[in-house]
Order: C-alpha cells, then structure tokens, then sequence
C-alpha cells in the first residue's frame, strides 16, 4: 500500500515540533573591498558548512563574490537566526585569517575581515528554487 502522501525532505520534526525554515544569509567584506578570491571561498564555504553542521543546520547553496557571500541555510526553531549568523561569520573570519593572513592584512585595516553586519531573509513563501538560482548566478572570482 502506498502512502497517501510523498514526504517533503525539507520538513523536519523534533520531539514536539515541525519545521521548515530557510534563511538567506549575506555577509560583506569590511568597507566592501575586493578580497576574497577563489581559493578563500572554498575554505570559506567548507567552514560554514562545518559550522552549520554542528549547530544542526544546513548549508544548502553557497556562493560569493570578491566582496561578500550568500548563503542559504535551513536552520530548526532554537537557533536564532542572530546566533546562526554570529556563528557563521565569527569562525569562518577566524579561520580565514589564520590561512589568509597576508591578503587580509593588505587589503584590510586591522585584520577585520568582514562589516560587522549582515543581510537576513526569510525564505517563506519564496521558491528556494528562485533563491538557489540567485546565489549560483552570483559572479564567483576565478583562481
């Protein structure tokens, strides 16, 4: 017998919950200079993805350009958005740094990498097709 429904992979549930949250995420390099390059983005997204990973979220769709990156997450209830993204940009600018040091530290005054804001989105109502599309259409710096 087959189900009377096909079950949607972004529908998760917990102990007493049930979810399907998205959030667009857009983080900029400090004074919006040109410095992150091919090799950075990579590192850059296998650190959010390490990062989402252990605050039980998902990286979905990962993209940049040389002067920010978008991310699509899909987060559950009891992370705030806030802490996800704080999370995100705090490791990942650590890391960056570590590996990174002489571009940082040239193009950067002081070693910050990023603004110390953001973008967020709710991704409710919206295709995550449309959004996915967007961030893969964003202009990703060649090696």
């Amino acid at each position: 017998m087959s189900p009377r429904w096909t079950p949607d992979p972004n529908i998760r549930s917990g102990r007493s919950v049930v979810y399907d949250l998205h959030v667009h995420l857009v983080f900029v390099t400090k004074y919006r200079r040109d410095v992150l390059n091919d090799a950075m983005l990579t590192h850059c997204e296998q650190i959010m993805r390490q990062v989402c990973a252990d605050l039980g979220a998902e990286l979905r769709e990962f993209n940049g350009e040389d002067d920010h990156v978008h991310l699509l997450v899909h987060y559950p209830p009891k992370l705030p958005t806030s802490t996800l993204a704080n999370r995100l940009k705090g490791v990942s600018a650590h890391y960056l740094r570590k590996e990174f040091t002489d571009r940082i530290n040239r193009h950067i005054m002081h070693g910050h990498l990023g603004s110390p804001s953001y973008f967020a989105a709710s991704c409710s109502g919206t295709p995550l097709e449309v959004i996915k599309d967007y961030i893969k259409e964003q202009k990703h710096p060649g090696p």
